[in-house]
């Protein structure tokens, strides 16, 4: 098997990525990259020249971008079922969840952290939409339950209940009782449980 190198900092996405990991249940390393010395050095540069972790090393192949890293795994493992088959009727249902995540999901809070103002006007040239579209539109797919892709646990899963519990703790999304229930429920798997005590032991995120 191609070795599997995680260049993370616990102050990151790479907690995502190494949740993803430890839901592959491989063996890994995690090469911790501090802010002050390393993000930007040539060594790094030449991994992921936009300077960002997470990156996975997966043998001789680079990926970065954190819902990269996490589809990737899922179809390089596939007998972990952490991604709908290619040829099954979800899998057109756990892209678009994935793009979403990755596109409005991120574009709305950062809209809401920066207080950018998204009028009715502006809202139609902006591919993202609302915040209260998009906010709107998840509370409507998660009350259908349990995950995203009908009845089986997802990548697209990890990756929303990471931004919500994030995105909740910092104020970033309105708290509403079905993210709440959601980013409770999956978070209480074993493997973001292994996760979190893992980058915890590095820095804990304050509660």
């Amino acid at each position: 098997m191609s070795k599997l190198t995680l260049y993370t900092n616990p102050w990151s996405r790479g907690r995502i990525a190494r949740w993803m990991l430890e839901e592959v249940g491989q063996p890994y390393e995690a090469v911790v990259i501090s802010y002050e010395k390393d993000i930007k050095s040539p060594d790094y540069l030449a991994i992921n020249p936009m300077g960002k972790v997470p990156a996975l090393k997966h043998g001789d192949v680079v990926i970065t971008e954190v819902a990269a890293i996490c589809a990737h795994l899922a179809d390089q493992f596939p007998d972990k079922d952490l991604a709908p088959p290619v040829d099954s009727p979800l899998r057109g249902s756990y892209y678009r969840w994935l793009f979403f995540i990755a596109g409005p999901l991120e574009m709305a809070t950062t809209a809401t952290a920066f207080n950018w103002e998204i009028t009715e006007k502006s809202a139609s040239s902006i591919g993202s939409g609302r915040v209260s579209d998009v906010m709107g539109t998840l509370e409507s797919a998660l009350k259908k339950g349990p995950y995203l892709c009908g009845d089986q646990f997802t990548v697209a899963d990890l990756l929303l209940a990471s931004n919500l519990g994030w995105g909740m703790q910092f104020k970033t999304i309105e708290p509403r009782p079905v993210f709440s229930e959601y980013v409770e429920r999956i978070q209480a798997r074993p493997a973001h449980k292994r996760a979190t005590e893992l980058d915890d032991a590095l820095a804990p995120i304050p509660g």
